[in-house]
C-alpha cells in the first residue's frame, strides 16, 4: 500500500468519526441564542484583555463605558471578517471535492462542513445586525488577493489557509465564551463555534498532512509562504481601523496603537502556540514563513 493510499485511509476515517460526532453534537443558532432579549449596557463584546487596545496608554484614556463600545464594534470586526473568510473556505472546500466520490465520508464531511459555515455566517450577520454595527470589511486590495486565491489555492494550500484563520479565532472565543462580563449573545455564538469549528480544524491537519505526504522541497516552501501570507493578511485584518471612530480615536491613531502593544503582541503568540507547531510537523514552518509570522506576531 502506497504513502498516499495510506494517508486516504485516514482521512476517510476520520471523516467518518467527524460526522458521527456532528450528527450527535450540533447546534442551531437560531434556537441556541436568545435573539429577543435586550443587551445590557454595562457588558463587553469581548474579553477587555483581547480589545486591541488593552494594555496601552489610548485604553486608560477611554471612559468604561467607551471601553464597552469598543468591544463590541471590535468583536464586529471580527465577525464581518469570519464570514469574508468563511464564503472563501467554502468556495476552496467545494472546488476540492468537486466531482469526488459522493458516499466516500470526507465528501460528505466536507459538505457538513460548507453547511455548518453557512450557519456560522448567519450566526455572525445576525449577531451584527444586533449590535447595530456597521460592515468591517478589509481593504480593497486584500479582497482581490482573496479573490485571487480562493480561485486558485488547492492541497495543503486551502486546508492549512482555512486551519490559521479557525486556530486563531477559537483561542479567543474559548475565552469569550467564559467571560461573565461578556454579552450573552456573543458568549453563546462562541460556545457554538468552539464545539463545530473544532470539528473542521481536525479535518482540516488531517487533509494537510494528507496533501503534504510526498510533496517536494519547492512546492512544500512555495506552500509555506502562500500559508504565511494568507495568516499575515488574516491576522492584520481581523480589526479594522475603522473601529476607533466608534470611541472617537482617530483610526491611524488607534491601528498605531494596536501595532505597538507588546500585550496584544504577547496575547497572539500564545494563541498561535498550537498551531504553529502543526505548521513545523507538516514541514510548512520554513525560515522565510517564520519571518513573515514574526511580522504579525504569531511567532
Amino acid at each position: 500500500m502506497t504513502a498516499v493510499d495510506v494517508a486516504g485511509q485516514g482521512v476517510e476515517q476520520d471523516s467518518r468519526r467527524l460526522l458521527e460526532s456532528s450528527q450527535t453534537l450540533s447546534y442551531d443558532p437560531t434556537t441556541e441564542i436568545d435573539w429577543e432579549s435586550p443587551l445590557p449596557d454595562d457588558q463587553y463584546g469581548l474579553n477587555p484583555k483581547w480589545s486591541t487596545l488593552y494594555g496601552t496608554p489610548l485604553w486608560d484614556e477611554l471612559t468604561e463605558q467607551q471601553r464597552i463600545t469598543l468591544t463590541r464594534h471590535e468583536v464586529g470586526s471580527i465577525m464581518s471578517t469570519g464570514i469574508w473568510f468563511e464564503m472563501i473556505l467554502q468556495q476552496m472546500i467545494l472546488r476540492d471535492q468537486y466531482v469526488k466520490d459522493p458516499a466516500n465520508s470526507e465528501f460528505q464531511f466536507a459538505l457538513t462542513e460548507i453547511a455548518d459555515e453557512c450557519r456560522h455566517s448567519i450566526m455572525f450577520a445576525r449577531i451584527c445586525q444586533k449590535l447595530e454595527l456597521p460592515a468591517y470589511l478589509p481593504p480593497k486590495n486584500v479582497i482581490e488577493f482573496a479573490r485571487a486565491f480562493k480561485s486558485l489555492a488547492g492541497g495543503e494550500v486551502a486546508y492549512a489557509g482555512a486551519l490559521v484563520a479557525e486556530e486563531v479565532l477559537d483561542v479567543m472565543q474559548r475565552d469569550w465564551m467564559r467571560g461573565e462580563n461578556v454579552l450573552d449573545v456573543v458568549r453563546t455564538s462562541s460556545k457554538i463555534h468552539v464545539v463545530e469549528e473544532s470539528r473542521h480544524m481536525k479535518f482540516a491537519r488531517e487533509e494537510t498532512r494528507a496533501h503534504m505526504r510526498g510533496v517536494g522541497t519547492a512546492q512544500r516552501h512555495a506552500s509555506a509562504m502562500l500559508v504565511s501570507a494568507v495568516a499575515y493578511v488574516i491576522v492584520s485584518n481581523l480589526v479594522s481601523p475603522q473601529v476607533y471612530k466608534a470611541v472617537g480615536i482617530e483610526p491611524r491613531r488607534g491601528l498605531a496603537a494596536a501595532r505597538a502593544n507588546e500585550h496584544r503582541k504577547s496575547m497572539l503568540r500564545n494563541a498561535c502556540a498550537g498551531l504553529m507547531e502543526f505548521l513545523d510537523e507538516a514541514g510548512l514552518l520554513t525560515r522565510p514563513a517564520v519571518a513573515v509570522y514574526k511580522r504579525v506576531h504569531m511567532i
